[in-house]
């Protein structure tokens, strides 16, 4: 089993790597495979509404310029997904939230319940917000939301100071434990059944 962390923060070393890792660390302390793959500083398209992915049946962004398909090529070969990112004016990363939006649309199979979570790592205020906006897409998905002892928010400012939030890297061991939990527990479970989605609005 294997587990992929998405580090949204253009900040390859910083604290939301610092976060995810101590998450990997305990993973793989547990017996469970982790990635870590950084988004880095180069421009992620948003999605424009093409819906060419539906169109082609292809289960792929038209688009292959960026991360997008890499990564949702890599999230096929992994059994769960968690997210981590820096808190910007009282939300994630806009790259990151890209990024997200594009793969659950264009590669919605490769993560179809698949078991989730977001990290949130913040200087002060914002991150249960972060953690929501992060976590919104994955429940769209029948992705089930992975929690810890705590809101999984790590604190820190300055690269580094998250590995002295104390309690916040043992919300990450805890979240760890129960990634591994959830895994373990359904690993020889088939996926639900699922009613055709009626999907309606309400104009008349």
């Amino acid at each position: 089993m294997k587990v992929l962390l998405i580090n949204g923060s253009p900040r390859k070393q910083g604290n939301t790597f610092l976060a995810l890792n101590e998450v990997a660390k305990e993973l793989n302390r547990l017996g469970i495979d982790s990635e870590i793959v950084s988004i880095g500083t180069k421009p992620v398209r948003g999605c424009i509404a093409c819906a060419q992915c539906a169109a082609r049946g292809e289960h792929r962004c038209v688009f292959d310029d960026d991360l997008c398909n890499e990564i949702s090529g890599k999230m096929r070969e992994c059994e769960a997904l968690i997210v981590g990112s820096p808190v910007y004016y009282g939300q994630p990363n806009g790259t990151l939230m890209s990024l997200i939006q594009r793969m659950l649309y264009s590669a919605g199979d490769a993560f179809s319940g698949k078991p989730a979570a977001g990290i949130a790592v913040c200087r002060r205020g914002g991150a249960t917000a972060t953690i929501q906006a992060l976590t919104l897409p994955f429940q769209i998905l029948h992705m089930p939301i992975v929690t810890s002892q705590y809101w999984n928010i790590v604190y820190g400012r300055m690269e580094g100071e998250a590995a002295l939030d104390a309690e916040g890297m043992q919300t990450m061991r805890s979240l760890a434990q129960n990634m591994a939990y959830i895994l373990r527990a359904t690993a020889n479970e088939p996926k639900p059944t699922y009613e055709t989605r009626q999907a309606m609005h309400f104009i008349r």
